[in-house]
């Protein structure tokens, strides 16, 4: 899970889950303190801060709005919870609304979560509800020692680890699909359909949520920003095509899954059929039963062989000529 730079779980009274000052000689931890300093200074060369808030708590959008010098329509993007992907130009600021998956997800719909970013040329701002898996894995790459050049490097990171982390999925998913088309083939699909409903809403739900994503950037490439440097627009129009490949992947997965549910619905109504038609035989099997049995039950004169000898012999082998009959012509037409 997400621990704080003091070495805590969460966040601190500010709501800053995490601080990172980037220079050539190094990266290093900030408080919300340093920060604050640091920003009322001028901005050194070649230096940018990293600060990662947790605005569930109540204090951190005050905290924000107080010491950050953030555009408006940031703040007015944490207030409203917009969800829906996006990455735009405000003023100098570069504004990016990404969808990840919960650290702890486990293929629910519902553990897909939002990332505010806001980056200009000397400090990036991200922030969350939730804890994220590819924020928290960049966190970790930092902590470890990894130093970002700029805050678009930092971008270009953070969008390789969130396809990195969809490709998993996807991967994953792949398999469980494997596993149920081969229950499938081997007519042993026990309950495995309500697990195919399952992860379809999870990846309908991804693909809802992150399609607009390469399109938003490819969008912000085009014009670029005059602070962001040629080598950082090269990578992220690389990491966004690679994103946009797993998006792809992803999409082929949903067809698949959709294929495979209509299958194991044909498939089911072919059992049902069957068990129909044999009950149905069954059926049919028992009326000469039932018709001789009711004729010769009346209570009236004139019923047949009621003076025979053998009359009982005669009307059993009546009813077992026709129902053998009706058998016969019932196995033909179940063997066609």
């Amino acid at each position: 899970m997400e621990i704080g730079h003091f070495g805590g779980y969460g966040a601190d009274a500010s709501g800053l889950v995490c601080g990172f000052l980037f220079s050539p000689a190094g990266v290093s931890t900030l408080t919300s303190d340093a920060a604050k300093d640091w920003l009322a200074q001028p901005a050194p060369p070649e230096q940018f801060i990293w600060l990662h808030f947790n605005i569930a708590q109540a204090a951190t959008a005050r905290w924000m709005d107080e010491h950050l010098p953030l555009p408006e329509a940031f703040h007015q993007s944490l207030s409203m919870a917009s969800r829906s992907s996006r990455v735009e130009l405000e003023g100098e600021s570069l504004l990016a609304v990404l969808n990840d998956v919960l650290f702890e997800f486990s293929f629910d719909a519902a553990e897909i979560s939002t990332l505010w970013l806001c980056l200009d040329c000397r400090m990036v701002i991200s922030a969350r509800t939730k804890p994220l898996r590819s924020i928290d894995r960049l966190r970790e790459a930092v902590r470890g020692g990894v130093n970002l050049r700029s805050p678009v490097d930092l971008l270009v990171r953070l969008l390789s680890l969130q396809a990195s982390v969809l490709e998993q999925i996807v991967r994953d998913s792949a398999q469980e699909v494997d596993r149920i088309e081969d229950r499938l083939l081997a007519d042993r699909l026990e309950r495995r359909r309500v697990n195919l409903g399952s992860l379809r809403r999870v990846l309908v739900r991804l693909q809802r949520l992150l399609a607009p994503e390469p399109a938003a950037l490819f969008r912000l490439l085009s014009r670029p920003p005059k602070w962001i440097a040629e080598a950082d627009v090269n990578e992220l129009r690389q990491s966004t095509e690679e994103f946009a490949a797993v998006l792809t992947d992803l999409a082929a997965l949903h067809e698949r899954i959709k294929l495979l549910q209509e299958e194991i619905a044909a498939h089911i109504n072919e059992q049902d059929n069957r068990s129909l038609f044999v009950l149905t035989i069954v059926t049919v099997l028992a009326l000469p039963f039932n018709i001789i049995a009711g004729l010769l039950g009346m209570n009236v004169g004139g019923i047949p062989f009621a003076q025979h000898a053998n009359g009982f012999w005669i009307v059993v082998g009546v009813v077992a000529t026709v129902t053998g009959t009706a058998g016969w012509y019932a196995w033909r037409k179940w063997r066609e």
